[in-house]
């Protein structure tokens, strides 16, 4: 699970750095300031739980399968969070205006990546026992 989760985090922060490069000089000129601040938003999200991945990596040998669960809800949660909201800042650009139905979606991802952080708070808990 260890290689797992750092190859997961190895791939989402080149991801991140990729868009959030992407926000700055490639959508900058097209979206509103409003809207390059939900993308920022969401490469700042996507960046502090990669970090959080790669901490979750040091607990596998004594986290049991909590940390089965955080990564999947970490995972799920930069999806759902930053996917989200990448999408809604883009939607005019892209011409998709029903990618507002996605606005509901943003706060699930938000709640899986807490749960990412109890889940792995937890697993450190057992693993300082």
């Amino acid at each position: 699970m260890e290689k797992q989760i750092i190859l997961t985090a190895a791939v989402l922060g080149a991801l991140a750095v990729i868009l959030g490069a992407f926000g700055a000089h490639g959508l900058k000129p097209h979206i509103a300031p409003a809207e390059l601040d939900v993308w920022q938003t969401a490469v700042q999200y996507h960046f502090y739980h990669v970090f959080a991945l790669l901490f979750l990596s040091t607990l596998t040998q004594t986290g049991g399968g909590l940390v089965g669960f955080a990564y999947y809800a970490y995972l799920i949660g930069i999806i759902l969070f930053s996917g989200s909201l990448y999408l809604l800042a883009c939607r005019y650009v892209l011409g998709w205006s029903w990618l507002a139905i996605l606005g509901p979606v943003t706060p699930l991802g938000g709640l899986s990546l807490i749960c990412g952080w109890v889940l792995m708070a937890i697993a450190a808990w057992k693993q300082l026992k």
